[in-house]
């Protein structure tokens, strides 16, 4: 694919004025940030939900139900891509992101108000998933909106950094849930907090709400736009378009392959995952865990906008293809970090203790989607498993015709008595629950910077990547497209694959392999078949 220099006439016609731009960036910038807070505001309180939306008795499974619903929110993304990218060619950028801003808005709030298991029952998790679907479907329609209308306002030598703003948009829509939920739980009692204040960053959204619709209806439509439709070259179906011309679904899959793929699981995994991980694994407390990734992502994201700027100088393509080659290689050192510097006792309690699980129904445990929705862990192999998970103490599995045996250290106890699992592991020198983790915080600081950092990376130059890699015609269906079945099915569901593949197995690093792998093809494919983009003229 050649690249399609800039004409001269071309830039004169549709280059806005600095001032312009900046203006239309900040409009738009602001509207997705808040849109982010809304999707994300339910990510980072997904542990919290487990106790209230899902049955109590096995917290293990309603762990792994309140993440399996965080990634619904992921499931209709792509199918938002196809409604509202279809809008966003046929009748404009700017009308297509207001709705579903409005969709976003009103399924937020709605969260807010929901009843809890205690109260409804089982319709309280089939409402939240609703909702959780609606969130998804705006999403899908509001990024490659914004990024695309963005882009098309930009100086064509300026389109990476410009663009960049919007790619820093995720990361300031999870800080800005991140400090409403410090501020609500350092504001009132965990009682008050757990009773009704965890509604408040929920309901409190239809401020922001107000105030990004008001902003954005001060916007124009893309010059590009209202060039193409008065010239007449606008598709008449856009998504057929984009999936039935055999050029245009080899972009949408390089997209997807070459760069979305990795982009998004090297993304969740650093800044949601972690999250759990410091949380779960780690039993570091939820302020401890917040306040720690509130720092990384301070000192990380300017970096964003950093490789945006590169990206104009050097290319976009080495630099996504490169930072998912890393990622690769540096996510499962990072997390042994992360281990080891957020809770060092643990560490080396695990580094000498192990334990193995035998028995003759440890077979049909080894099957983590049996166990997503059990109220209760039901075989004992099950409850022995439910309990080291919650002590995040690694395990191995050994299936055989025997009744279960739990082998710590050189202690083996037969069948299944919590009280006696618990008293062999602290005579081990597990850490007791009572005693507050102690991390080495800066420590802690510099290995989630690290991970922030190469999500930066792989991240920062996509907006532009992507807008300048579709025609003109079908630019908001590709791009949101490319977009949110990258993120969607790929990405969103990495926190919920890691964490059940480590209860799975027992490995608490065991999850990490998902992220490992699909950076690491991603950056085999993007090497081998993604074009360099940069230098495109984006009226064709």
């Amino acid at each position: 694919m050649s690249v399609q220099q800039i004409s001269p006439a071309t830039t004169a016609m549709s280059q806005p004025s600095e001032q312009d731009t900046k203006r239309t960036v900040f409009a738009a910038a602001l509207g997705t940030v808040f849109e982010w807070y809304d999707f994300f505001i339910y990510g980072s309180l997904a542990a919290f939900f487990s106790t209230l939306f899902f049955p109590k008795g096995n917290e293990t499974a309603a762990l792994l139900a309140a993440l399996a619903t965080f990634g619904a929110g992921f499931v209709l993304r792509p199918f938002g891509a196809v409604v509202f990218g279809r809008l966003g060619d046929l009748v404009g950028r700017k009308k297509t992101f207001l709705v579903t801003m409005l969709v976003m808005g009103f399924a937020t709030a709605a969260i807010g108000l929901l009843p809890t298991y205690d109260s409804i029952g089982w319709a309280a998790p089939a409402l939240l998933v609703g909702l959780r679907l609606l969130q998804g479907l705006a999403v899908g329609g509001e990024f490659g909106g914004a990024v695309t209308y963005v882009a098309e306002h930009s100086d064509p030598n300026r389109r990476g950094l410009t663009t960049s703003w919007i790619q820093i948009t995720a990361t300031l829509g999870l800080f800005l849930s991140l400090i409403v939920i410090v501020v609500c739980r350092s504001s009132m009692s965990a009682e008050a907090f757990a009773s009704w204040g965890w509604r408040i960053p929920f309901v409190g959204s239809i401020a922001l709400l107000i105030l990004s619709l008001y902003i954005r209806l001060k916007l124009h439509e893309s010059p590009v736009f209202k060039e193409m439709k008065a010239k007449g070259k606008g598709s008449d179906n856009p998504i057929a378009e984009t999936f039935g011309d055999s050029r245009n679904l080899r972009l949408v899959l390089v997209a997807i392959f070459g760069v979305v793929a990795g982009q998004a699981v090297v993304w969740y995994t650093g800044h949601f995952y972690s999250l759990y991980f410091m949380t779960t694994t780690l039993k570091m407390s939820h302020e401890q865990a917040n306040f720690y990734l509130l720092m990384a992502l301070s000192l990380g994201t300017p970096f964003f906008l950093v490789f945006g700027w590169l990206s104009d100088r050097i290319g976009r393509k080495w630099i996504v293809v490169t930072g998912c080659a890393l990622s690769g290689i540096l996510m499962m050192p990072l997390f042994q970090a992360l281990a080891t510097y957020g809770n060092p006792a643990l560490t080396e309690f695990r580094a000498r203790t192990s334990v193995v699980l035998s028995g003759n129904n440890c077979s049909e445990e080894q099957s983590f989607f049996g166990q997503i929705f059990k109220p209760q862990a039901t075989t004992d192999c099950g409850k022995a498993k439910t309990l080291l998970t919650s002590n995040a103490i690694p395990y191995v599995v050994n299936a055989d015709s025997a009744p279960l045996r739990i082998r710590i250290g050189d202690r083996e106890l037969t069948g299944f008595n919590d009280a006696a699992v618990i008293g062999v592991l602290t005579e081990k020198g597990m850490p007791s629950a009572k005693v507050p983790v102690q991390p080495n915080g800066p420590m802690v600081v510099a290995t989630l910077f690290g991970l922030v950092f190469l999500a930066t990376m792989v991240y920062g130059p996509l907006g532009a990547l992507l807008v300048e890699l579709f025609p003109v015609r079908i630019r908001y269906s590709g791009v949101s497209v490319a977009l949110q079945l990258g993120n969607g099915w790929i990405g969103g569901f990495a926190p919920f694959v890691a964490t059940a593949v480590v209860i799975a197995t027992g490995n608490i690093f065991g999850g990490l392999w998902y992220t490992v792998i699909v950076a690491a093809l991603t950056a085999v494919v993007g090497a081998l078949f993604l074009p360099e983009t940069r230098g495109r003229d984006l009226s064709k």
